[in-house]
């Protein structure tokens, strides 16, 4: 990564590294760790190039802590199963997927040859563990205020923009086990319908059954959006005919 991109991406993240070589190991996906050490090697130096894996480990952990802290102290009237499923909602997938590509972080990463060639700088995957990669880093340069102090304003602040009562019933699948187990049928059935697209730019269609029936379907650039999707089509379908759904 060139230093410029360097100063770049710290301008957007509103954090400057202490030790700039966080960073470049937070951005080094694996498929590039060979090519890298060869390079190094061919010039006579000592390769310490490390992948973001074990960064992206602690940064999974590090956000969990955080987003459970920052519920419990922004709503402390909520129950744990509230709280639960809230955090699910603010570390989820596709939160983080939205909050890398608005860092453009795809723009940073350094990857093997074949990854980019596939798109690996857009794809959902890659740019989420990078995202988780770089907490990590946050956190082990400067702690956990700093990392906090980045997650509040790309992740947390931004889904609670609406108010935050409507990520405390954010999980739509919960919500539809419950109202069919609350009618006697059985669960709900998750059922893959098609798939579209390049790898790195999928689009999922899913398909939500129950007793026989498909209730809904849904779309989304991950299988869980695609899911939640359906979730929620299916429980506006089903709450506007709750005697019906009995009749089976």
């Amino acid at each position: 990564m060139e230093h410029s991109e360097d100063e770049q991406l710290q301008e957007r993240l509103g954090y400057r590294f202490r030790d700039p070589k966080l960073l470049v190991t937070a951005l080094t996906h694996s498929s590039a760790v060979p090519e890298l050490r060869s390079a190094a090697e061919s010039v006579g130096h000592i390769s310490a190039i490390q992948d973001n894996e074990r960064l992206e480990f602690l940064g999974d952990a590090v956000l969990d802590l955080l987003a459970s802290e920052y519920l419990v102290s922004r709503f402390p009237q909520w129950s744990e199963g509230q709280l639960s499923r809230s955090r699910a909602y603010l570390v989820n997938a596709q939160a983080l997927v939205e909050a890398a590509r608005r860092l453009g972080i795809g723009e940073f990463l350094r990857l093997g040859r074949g990854e980019e060639k596939t798109g690996g700088r857009e794809k959902a995957a890659l740019v989420a563990d990078a995202l988780e990669a770089v907490v990590a880093a946050i956190f082990l340069d400067s702690g956990l205020d700093a990392a906090r102090d980045l997650l509040k304003r790309l992740l947390f602040e931004q889904a609670l923009e609406g108010g935050g009562e409507h990520i405390a019933d954010s999980d739509r699948k919960s919500a539809l086990q419950e109202f069919l187990q609350s009618r006697g049928q059985p669960p709900a059935e998750y059922r893959l319908a098609r798939e579209e697209g390049p790898d790195h730019q999928k689009l999922f269609h899913i398909e939500v059954w129950s007793h026989g029936e498909c209730l809904a379907s849904g779309d989304g650039s991950t299988k869980k959006e695609a899911e939640q999707k359906a979730a929620r089509a299916a429980l506006q379908r089903l709450e506007m005919r709750p005697r019906e759904i009995n009749a089976g």
